[in-house]
């Protein structure tokens, strides 16, 4: 696989609390040139990336990031105003309280909710691996199934852990066919990018991705 394939795939993050407009426009400037997915940052940069780089490149955000656990209409609000500043994905985080309580009609109606305001943009679900046992992974991946919502992915990056591949096998047994895999979260090495989309990641959350191919790109 090489080093073009595997960018193609990758969601080019900058998600940190400190990262300032000039960090943005470094890893706007990198997607473009290295042709990544996406570029994936905080929703407030949207309408300064779509102001300087039009449709050069795909604008990815998160929402009720990093932890999930606001309101749904709080979540509901913001992928719309993200979208309507030219965001055209999503990665929502789940509740993964009310997952863990076994409220698992609640986690797939607000997925539900976040996919009807993105029509037939893509909507990523955050399960948060590092915080679920198997059973509740399994659930996860009903609830996805169920709410029409298009990628299920493994980690924000924030939590106690990240991507595994063990965790991708799971979701592989248990998601429908036409949803798909997303590993983010501690994918540091060209061998663990092209493990996850051996694996069936169609997408990968990695903010070493440039770094790493820039030479083979």
């Amino acid at each position: 696989m090489n080093a073009k394939e595997i960018m193609s795939r990758v969601d080019h993050t900058l998600l940190k609390q400190t990262a300032t407009w000039e960090d943005i426009q470094a890893i706007c400037d990198e997607a473009v040139k290295y042709q990544a997915a996406t570029v994936m940052i905080p929703s407030c940069f949207i309408p300064r990336i779509k102001e300087k780089y039009g449709d050069a490149l795909k604008i990815a955000t998160v929402v009720g990031f990093p932890n999930g656990n606001c309101n749904t209409a709080a979540k509901i609000a913001e992928t719309a105003q993200a979208l309507a500043d030219g965001a055209v994905e999503i990665d929502m985080v789940i509740n993964i309280g009310m997952l863990k309580a076994g409220e698992t009609d609640y986690v797939t109606e607000e997925i539900r909710a976040l996919k009807r305001v993105c029509g037939d943009r893509v909507l990523k679900v955050i399960v948060e691996t590092c915080f679920l046992t198997e059973e509740e992974k399994i659930a996860a991946c009903k609830c996805v199934n169920e709410s029409g919502a298009d990628i299920i992915k493994t980690s924000t990056g924030f939590g106690t852990a990240g991507a595994t591949l063990e965790d991708i096998a799971l979701f592989k047994k248990h998601i429908n066919e036409n949803v798909g895999m997303k590993a983010a979260g501690g994918i540091h090495t060209r061998e663990e990018m092209e493990a996850y989309i051996n694996a069936g990641c169609c997408r990968l959350g990695a903010s070493a991705a440039v770094k790493v191919l820039k030479d083979e790109l």
